[in-house]
């Protein structure tokens, strides 16, 4: 029985090995998927960025506005507010 038993201790572990490998190759592929959609939606947002960027540039160009600041940033006037206190003080 000793010989039977190793037989099967020798099977048992090839076969675990082989399940083993099986499923690290599944979670191996499972991850290159993953990862594979991550970067196609990244690329996909670059895009989509891309075309907001030039749809804004667009409309600024229609407007006239091609030269002026970006409105987040309005430009500041020190000029007119030195001015507007010396008017106030004279």
């Amino acid at each position: 029985m000793d010989g039977h038993d190793a037989e099967d201790s020798k099977q048992s572990t090839a076969d675990m090995t082989v399940f083993v490998q099986n499923l690290l190759q599944q979670m191996q592929s499972r991850f290159q998927q993953m990862s594979d959609s991550i970067v196609t939606k990244i690329d996909e947002m670059g895009n989509r960025i891309n075309e907001l960027e030039q749809s804004i540039n667009d409309l600024r160009a229609e407007m006239g506005v091609e030269g002026s600041p970006s409105p987040m940033a309005p430009p500041s006037q020190p000029d007119l507010d030195e001015a507007k206190k010396e008017e106030g003080s004279a």
